[in-house]
């Protein structure tokens, strides 16, 4: 096999148990809430989402930050001076300047390593569809695939990365800038729950509004059906939420009834869920285009 190593970071919201099995390395981004900053490790071991959702749901308010450049030459360093080459899938560049900042660093390491090979690729996706994006390139590359291939083909397919969203607290989107505070208010007193999805460029941006949660969750199943690629049987797919098993559970049930191969469910971290909130449930699958 090609001598290479792949990396993200916790946006992409993965489990332990997926890390292990995509042989993958996570670059923990940070959050701070009430005053104090954490790590967003895939284990949890700064703070769980349960903790960090009812600190929430009590008022805490919470902000995230990028991976500094100085986090990617720590990271990435060690496997250079291995000989080892980095294939990199950076957080959306129409959410964060993660991506920016990894070609920065990148340009500086490799002044320092010439004869190495660091590739980043913008996967212009958030939560577990960086997570869903991620572990099909992990899978290719435990097959055998070398690093031209897997970047060629990430390069190529972004668009194939599908993203739905709803969320439960409409004043989250409000703080996030992507609703005006009327609205969400409004919205909130009829029971109006926005259906989003991540667009071409990498931004979130709201596509329907539902009456109720059940309906809204039956919307992502909805958009599943009318755009995922057809071969159930062989699809993995990720749904991930903010402290709503529950919801989640039923999502995945729902998609399960398609006959899909896998159907991977996992917590919405800190970094996402300070902008999304309690009660978020995403669902992420190929098909396309977005």
């Amino acid at each position: 096999m090609e001598n290479y190593v792949l990396f993200s970071e916790s946006t992409c919201d993965l489990t332990p148990e997926l890390v292990q099995e995509m042989d993958i390395h996570i670059l923990p981004m940070t959050f701070t809430v009430d005053g104090q900053s954490y790590r967003n490790y895939p284990d949890n071991r700064e703070m769980t989402p349960k903790t960090f959702y009812d600190k929430l749901r009590a008022g805490s308010m919470s902000t995230t930050s990028q991976v500094a450049i100085s986090d990617y030459e720590e990271a990435f360093t060690p496997f250079l001076e291995q000989g080892q080459d980095i294939l990199y899938l950076a957080f959306s560049s129409g959410l964060s300047g993660t991506y920016q900042a990894s070609k920065v660093a990148i340009e500086e390491l490799l002044e320092k390593f010439p004869g190495r090979r660091i590739v980043s690729i913008d996967s212009l996706q958030a939560s577990m569809g960086e997570g869903l994006f991620a572990y099909t390139l992990a899978m290719m590359r435990k097959a055998g695939a070398g690093l031209d291939e897997v970047a060629a083909f990430a390069t190529e397919n972004a668009q194939r990365f599908c993203a739905w969203f709803t969320v439960n607290d409409l004043m989250f989107l409000k703080r996030g800038g992507r609703l005006s505070g009327a609205a969400a208010v409004a919205g909130t007193l009829l029971g109006i729950k926005p259906v989003l999805h991540v667009d071409p460029e990498g931004h979130l941006i709201a596509m329907e509004k539902v009456r109720g949660r059940r309906a809204s969750l039956d919307a992502l199943v909805k958009h599943f059906a009318q755009s995922a690629d057809k071969n159930y049987a062989d699809m993995t797919i990720f749904v991930s939420h903010g402290d709503c098993l529950e919801d989640c559970q039923y999502v995945a049930d729902k998609i399960k009834a398609y006959g899909v191969k896998r159907v991977c469910i996992g917590d919405i971290g800190p970094v996402i869920g300070a902008h999304s909130g309690p009660g978020t449930v995403a669902l992420f699958f190929l098909g396309g285009p977005r």
